[in-house]
Formats: structure tokens, sequence, C-alpha cells
């Protein structure tokens, strides 16, 4: 119910305005100017009725003091009518509206709704300008933070345009969606978004998969099959993990993309396609280009617009709404229906480095589900990486209680740093040593020492 404050020194018309609202409106009264500002400190109004003619300050000096306050709410001034003209000095200053005494009830209630009912409009363009400005999911991409807000933006600009786009970015940060979000918000939308990965496709059927092949054209080709760019016709391609492309199939791309057109394999009539072209790489292509992997004309081709994905790990502040989201997600396909995450556990998933990203987090969120007891996802239900982030925390509380040693404590800590580096190198000793800035001997030596390795 929204709040009304009526400021006026005559007792019945306070009394008249509190009896004519009071089944619509909280209603306040007031009976001097300073007394209705000290009851605005005390609690907001959503509309003042104000009196012009008070003894001592006047309404005027009201609402000169009520212009100063951040969100000042409207104001609905009384005056007699032959003060008409202070009136109008009153709107000058603020006011919203004005009615004269005697008033008519009818039409003074009017004005209170429309005066109401357009402050709780501007409120709500208010709060879905803020929305879109803090807007928290593009598509399926989540995120809270300043980093994805700015891909957030970057991409809705993209969407409506028909430029050729690069996602750049680690794997599992989100590079598809990302593409996928571009289609599904452009002028394309309506026709086919077509993936193609890149890395999946041997070198040998790579131009099969693209531009398809005529019956006969090779063994097996017992029929005519239709490539990727033609289905992708009106709509999107997405070439995804483009920098695995080998020097062949680099070349047959450039083309394409340079003449819109295509052959089958097989075949010698040119077609004439039109697709939006969106590439994806977790590869640093210009080093790529340096090297002589990847052709610079090509990568000028396809690099129109660049959009970087950050990793997780640059933005923390989006594992926790990642998380609660996987969590909801994977709960309504289980049995088990975890609602929500232990502190030792959330505490865990927002330090882990989560070098697959979002990838890795929402498989661990999956797991978790699976494995929880009950409504909570505990710590243990965590993979073990992640859980032995959390057993940092652990560690420390436990020195600084005194219920482990300094020399117990260092000695298991250790033990997890192997642990981890062991894990992200899938045990291969040569690459963990490296990772961990040790010789492989030194690693040896301490995988004997915690006996990791039984």
């Amino acid at each position: 119910m929204p709040r009304v404050l009526v400021v006026d020194d005559e007792t019945g018309v306070r009394e008249s305005l509190r009896m004519l609202l009071k089944d619509d409106c909280e209603v306040v009264t007031a009976d001097s100017a300073d007394a209705g500002l000290r009851a605005l400190e005390e609690m907001p109004a959503d509309l003042v009725i104000l009196d012009l003619v008070m003894p001592g300050k006047s309404g005027l000096d009201f609402l000169a003091e009520l212009q100063e306050q951040l969100e000042p709410p409207p104001v609905i001034v009384l005056t007699a009518t032959k003060t008409v003209s202070t009136a109008v000095e009153a709107m000058k200053r603020g006011a919203s509206d004005y009615v004269t005494k005697p008033f008519e009830v009818e039409a003074l209630r009017i004005k209170v709704r429309h005066t109401l009912e357009y402050r709780a409009l501007r409120r709500e363009v208010v709060r879905l300008s803020d929305e879109l400005e803090e807007r928290s999911q593009f598509g399926d991409l989540i995120g809270h933070g300043a980093a994805m807000r700015d891909v957030f933006r970057t991409l809705e600009r993209v969407a409506q345009s028909e430029a050729t786009v690069l996602v750049r970015g680690e794997s599992g940060t989100g590079k598809e969606l990302a593409a996928r979000a571009i289609h599904d918000f452009g002028p394309r939308s309506g026709a086919r978004f077509v993936p193609v990965n890149c890395a999946a496709i041997p070198e040998t059927l790579m131009e099969s998969e693209l531009f398809g092949h005529e019956r006969g054209a090779f063994t097996d080709a017992h029929e005519r099959r239709i490539g990727k760019f033609e289905q992708a016709n009106g709509g999107t391609l997405f070439l995804d993990e483009i920098g695995e492309l080998a020097p062949a199939p680099q070349a047959k791309l450039l083309r394409a993309l340079q003449e819109r057109v295509v052959e089958r394999v097989g075949g010698g009539q040119p077609i004439a396609v039109d697709a939006r072209i969106i590439a994806a790489t977790n590869r640093d292509l210009e080093e790529e280009v340096r090297a002589g992997r990847f052709r610079e004309d090509l990568y000028y081709r396809i690099h129109v617009v660049p959009v970087e994905l950050p990793a997780l790990r640059e933005r923390r502040e989006d594992v926790r709404p990642l998380a609660e989201t996987f969590l909801a997600r994977h709960a309504e396909d289980n049995t088990n229906t975890p609602t929500r995450f232990s502190r030792a556990a959330m505490g865990a998933l927002e330090r882990h480095d989560w070098p697959g990203n979002v990838r890795e987090l929402e498989n661990a969120i999956e797991r978790a589900v699976t494995l929880a007891d009950g409504e909570c996802v505990d710590l243990a239900d965590l993979p073990d990486p992640i859980v032995r982030a959390g057993r940092t925390d652990e560690l420390r509380n436990g020195l600084q209680r005194g219920e482990v040693g300094l020399e117990e404590t260092v000695a298991r800590f250790e033990q997890d740093l192997l642990r981890d580096a062991l894990d992200r190198y899938d045990w291969n000793q040569t690459r963990a040593a490296a990772g961990l800035g040790i010789t492989r001997r030194q690693l040896k030596l301490k995988i004997d020492k915690h006996k990791l390795g039984d």
C-alpha cells in the first residue's frame, strides 16, 4: 500500500484527507513543514499532499528542502483559489500538481491515483534500465561481474550485424554458447545454426564435411551429401576450434569465405551460399600465424569482430551464481534434490582455479548432485582437486587453533599441491615438475616421501 504524507496546519483538512484516502493508502499527517520533513526522514513517502500557506516555514520552503533529497517524492499542493499564482510557483519548484481549496473529493482522489501510478511507472522504468545495464545473462551465458557485462554488451551489438565474429577464450569458457547467442539474437535467428567442430574431424574428411560430396566422388560415397556450408545457407555457420584446421582445408575454407561459393567433392558446379560465419578458438592465432601454422589471409578474414571470453578464474564473482544455476538445473534431472551448498563446499568452489573453466564447474556440480545425500551439497561431494582447495582453509584454521602443528600443516599442504599438479598433468611427472618449478628428481623424491603413488 502506498504511503501518503499530508502536511497541513488545519486539523480538519488533515483528518478529511486521512478519511478520504485511508482505504487506498497508508496516510501519515504532519501539522507543519518541519514536522513533515522529520516524518520523511523517519520513513519515505510515495506522495506528499502539501498546504502552501502555513505558519512558520511555508510550503514553498518545504519544497525547496525536499528537492535537495536524492529521490524526492511527488507533491500535490493545496492552495486557495486566490493564490493560484503561488501554486504555479510551487510547480516550478518541483511540485507535480495542485488542488484548490475547497477541493472536490473525487477530483483529488483521481489526482492522487494518477500521481502514484506515474511514480510507480517511473520506478519500473528505472528498474528495467538498471536491469539492462546490470544484465547477468545473455542467451545461456551467465555472468554478474564487470568483465561479463562488457562481453554481453559486445555480443548484443554484434548480434544485430552480419559481421564475421571470432570468439576467443580458453576451453570451457562458453564459446559455443556465445556463438549461439549471437545467432539467436540476430537477424538470422529464424534460420539454422550449424556447428562444426574442426578439432574432431580428420583432415581427410574435412572438405566433404564442409562442402559436401557427390555420389561416387570417392570410396563409400554411396549418395550425395550436403555440406555444412549449404546446411547453414541463410543462417549461421559456427566453426569451432578453427585453429586446429590443417593447411589444406584452410586454403579451401578461405576461398569459400571470399567468394561465398562452394563446390561439393566430385562436383564441378559452384553453389552460392549465404551463411554468417562465427569462428572460435582457444589458440593464440597470432602466434600460429607467426609460426606458419595458420594462414595470415584466413586470420584476417575471420578476425573482423573479436570477442574475448574471460577465464572463470578471472571472474570469481560468477562462481557462486553459476554453481547455483547448475545445481538447480541438474537437481531437476536427478533423483537427489539438493537445494544448497554448505559453506565449506561453496568456499572450495570459489577458491578453485578452474583450469577447465565453466565446463569443469558444471561437471563438478553434476557430480555433486549425484553424490549428495540430502538437501545440501557438502565438501566431500566435490571432486578431489576442489576438496583439496577447500582443505587449505581447514589446515590454516586448525593451525591457528592449535589443533595441528606447523610441520604437519606444511606437509599436508605440500601433499595437496603435489596431488593437484599431478592430477592436472595426468600424472606426467616431467610436466608436473615443470608446472611446480622443480626438477623431475625433486618431484619423484616428494612423491616417495608422501607415498602418493601407493
